[in-house]
């Protein structure tokens, strides 16, 4: 009985490729797992101008990662990070799965170490921002409209 299972094992490995965990997680995080993730990008993130520092500053804290980017993205987009990479002595693959779509767009990861790091994604700040409330100014526009309507010569009656 054992042996037919085995059998049956090997087949179905053979047929759909061998077994993962966590395929879902896999896929969005560009090959691997999230409790192994020291700080993510998204795709919008990796294509601002800007470096972001946090990504350095967790590269410096944690010299034994490797960084993973989104080959969905144009080396041109990428080369910064890499860049990065390089002056910190990380390794950096960049990984293609034309068969999952994600937002992901950079990964700063262990291989086999779990670090289950509470946060891993960078806020922006224009995010932050956004979220606080506005001061509304509708009370001086309003007299100053008010005002250039009812003064002197410019309302005829």
């Amino acid at each position: 009985m054992s042996q037919k299972s085995t059998l049956e094992e090997y087949l179905e490995q053979g047929i759909h490729g061998k077994k993962e965990i966590n395929p879902e997680e896999r896929r969005k995080f560009l090959g691997t797992i999230r409790e192994r993730i020291v700080i993510a990008l998204t795709k919008d993130q990796i294509f601002e101008s800007k470096i972001y520092n946090e990504v350095e500053k967790e590269m410096k804290e944690h010299p034994k990662t490797k960084l993973l980017l989104n080959g969905t993205i144009s080396y041109e987009i990428l080369r910064k990070y890499i860049k990065v990479a390089n002056e910190n002595n990380i390794p950096f693959t960049i990984v293609e799965n034309k068969e999952s779509n994600t937002d992901i767009g950079l990964v700063l990861t262990y291989d086999n170490y779990a670090i289950e790091k509470e946060e891993i994604y960078v806020k922006d700040k224009v995010e932050i921002e956004s979220t606080k409330p506005k001061k509304t100014t509708t009370k001086p526009r309003t007299k100053r409209i008010l005002k250039k309507l009812f003064s002197k010569g410019k309302l005829k009656k």
